[in-house]
């Protein structure tokens, strides 16, 4: 865990050192058909556990299942492949058990198998399995949101855990691919989920709740009825501890899909993808994490590509939701100054000389 104030002063020496290496010509991330992108990226350390980590199964297929393990979920998007790998090497960066940690990958059918090539390629000692996504379940309940990225099949595979996952997964935690954690994931890994609370999630109470559905889902007193009882915050579904036996036994999917069915077929609800559906079903209910665990929205905002502070306080992720992407602005010579602190996780060979600076920037 950091304090704000110190990956401040990080980025600012790393934005100082990094100028004169910067190039400013666009960089492409992969080719026009997505075949095999292993070539593209540097082979991860080796990180092994620590003498006080709990000696697991080192077969894949057993390990899969032990609920020893800390199991994270993250969906695999070529366009978003470059994050998913900095996202990956920061967890196991930081993990005090790296060995003990198994990766529960979601893919569309048709990248499936060179993003397996990659993966094995980049992390040859990871533990991981990719699952393939039918995008055909949602396919036709998405309805067009205010961003096209948020309108992908696969952006929707969030809800279908229970379902994708092998039904002995009983806990998981799910990252978006555009994040990076600073932290030991077992501690997000160990908080306790209450009572009958099927996730947990920083939640952002000071937001104005009400902007997240239209005026026709409030002025419609059968469905906005649906929080009546509750007091709703504002979460964000990048990083959840989902319970899955709960979700299970809730059939927290098929209520999804039936809010989705109403935006679809019914009126337009909401305009902001696959959140919306997550704060109708879960909103008000939910376990309440400490935000250092989700510093989101350094992305801007839906629309544009804004550059944003990290809040004040301790920082254990750090989440470039919105429009920006930290490894496209670097990319196009634009970064924010935020980005220089995602840039040391990157494994893409386009952006090594970022990373002969990571063991300065280690000491401050």
């Amino acid at each position: 865990m950091m304090s704000s104030s110190r990956l401040v002063s990080r980025l600012i020496i790393f934005s100082i050192i990094s100028t004169a290496f910067f190039s400013v010509e666009s960089i492409r991330l992969f080719p026009d058909s997505f075949d095999d992108a292993s070539s593209d990226f540097t082979e991860a350390p080796a990180y092994q556990n620590g003498l006080e980590c709990s000696v697991l199964a080192k077969n894949r297929l057993l390990l899969a299942c032990d609920p020893s393990a800390v199991h994270i979920a993250m969906t695999l998007d070529p366009a978003y492949l470059r994050g998913t790998v900095s996202a990956v090497h920061s967890i196991l960066k930081h993990t005090s058990c790296p060995q003990n940690i198994f990766f529960h990958f979601i893919a569309s059918g048709s990248s499936h198998g060179s993003l397996v090539k990659t993966l094995s390629s980049v992390f040859p000692s990871l533990s991981f399995k990719v699952y393939t996504f039918d995008e055909t379940m949602v396919k036709n309940l998405i309805s067009s949101s205010i961003r096209q990225a948020l309108d992908s099949p696969l952006n929707y595979a969030r809800s279908y855990l229970s379902e994708i996952l092998s039904s002995c997964v009983s806990r998981v935690i799910y990252l978006d691919s555009d994040v990076i954690v600073v932290d030991d994931i077992q501690k997000l890994w160990k908080i306790s989920l209450s009572g009958s609370r099927t996730i947990g999630a920083p939640e952002y109470c000071h937001a104005n709740f009400t902007k997240y559905f239209t005026e026709s889902f409030w002025s419609d007193r059968k469905l906005s009825s649906v929080f009546d009882s509750k007091t709703p915050c504002y979460f964000n579904t990048g990083v959840m501890v989902i319970d899955l036996d709960r979700w299970r036994e809730g059939d927290y999917t098929r209520k999804i899909e039936n809010w989705m069915k109403i935006q679809k077929e019914d009126k337009r609800i909401y305009e902001l993808g696959s959140l919306p559906p997550f704060l109708l079903v879960f909103g008000g209910d939910i376990e309440a994490i400490d935000h250092q665990w989700n510093q989101h929205g350094l992305g801007g905002d839906n629309i544009v590509s804004s550059c944003r502070s990290l809040h004040p306080g301790p920082v254990s992720l750090i989440h470039w939701s919105g429009k920006g992407k930290p490894w496209v602005r670097l990319d196009d010579g634009k970064p924010c100054p935020i980005d220089y602190l995602w840039a040391p996780y990157d494994l893409h060979k386009s952006q090594r000389q970022y990373l002969q600076y990571n063991q300065e920037l280690e000491i401050l």
